[in-house]
């Protein structure tokens, strides 16, 4: 999902979004240690979709602010 496709997205959305993905990267990280992952760039993929949904929660919250 683009960038630009994210901030159309509501709060609620959003929100949806980041408990999926974590819920991904736990997943992801229980795979490692169990050795069944074998493509572990997912692992930097996912914390940075996370960290991408985070930053966009923040801009809406601080444009409702303003």
């Amino acid at each position: 999902m683009k960038t630009s496709e994210i901030r159309l997205l509501s709060e609620e959305q959003l929100l949806a979004k980041i408990t999926d993905a974590r819920e991904e990267l736990m997943n992801l990280r229980f795979q490692i240690v169990t050795g069944q992952l074998t493509d572990t760039s997912r692992l930097k993929q996912t914390r940075r979709l996370i960290a991408r949904y985070e930053t966009i929660l923040r801009e809406h919250q601080t444009k409702e602010g303003a």
